[in-house]
């Protein structure tokens, strides 16, 4: 496997506006729904990933524990379904009720919403502060498939408790490793 860091845009960067399908209940979800919470995550994953397959079991704790902390939670799977037909909206619902996702799962379907956030891999996480600007890019943990490291999502759980706590995350932050995106023709961007 081949891994792909993320871009690690600017902090403070505002979080781009979408209205997405959410492929579990079918409500179209929007970035109102994320700049009404006191702090927002933003998971760009898809089905067949091997990366993001290794933190699924972290991602369904993650979004019960964010839940519970008033945290808004969205995953968004941007890939080309016609270069990797198992990352569809309904296997991707299949996904979500195995797995137990307690957050909506979102399908970007002409990859806009990737490009403005301007997510290269899978997974990549933002955390967004109650101003809705960009207060943490990169990993969920130091976790890697086969690398034997504790998954526990300790990055990501201290940018959103730093940031619950009146705080910022700490201003050193690594990028998250994953699968790259997987554009559509004539649609994929410089940095791909």
């Amino acid at each position: 496997m081949a891994a792909v860091p993320s871009r690690m845009i600017l902090l403070e960067s505002p979080l781009p506006s979408f209205a997405l399908p959410d492929v579990v209940s079918g409500e179209i979800v929007t970035d109102a729904r994320l700049r009404a919470a006191p702090v927002s995550v933003v998971a760009f994953i898809c089905n067949h990933c091997p990366y993001v397959v290794h933190v699924q079991p972290e991602l369904v704790r993650l979004g019960r524990d964010l839940a519970a902390n008033g945290v808004a939670m969205v995953a968004i799977s941007s890939n080309d379904v016609t270069a990797v037909p198992e990352d569809g909206p309904q296997q991707m619902a299949a996904l979500a009720r195995r797995v137990g996702f307690t957050f909506p799962y979102l399908f970007d379907e002409n990859q806009a919403v990737a490009l403005a956030f301007q997510a290269a891999c899978t997974p990549d996480f933002f955390v967004f502060d109650s101003a809705a600007t960009l207060a943490y890019r990169g990993q969920l943990d130091a976790s890697r498939p086969g690398n034997a490291r504790p998954l526990d999502g300790s990055d990501l759980r201290a940018a959103v408790e730093a940031l619950l706590g009146g705080g910022r995350p700490a201003a050193a932050q690594r990028p998250s490793v994953g699968c790259s995106l997987k554009w559509s023709a004539g649609r994929a961007p410089p940095w791909a």
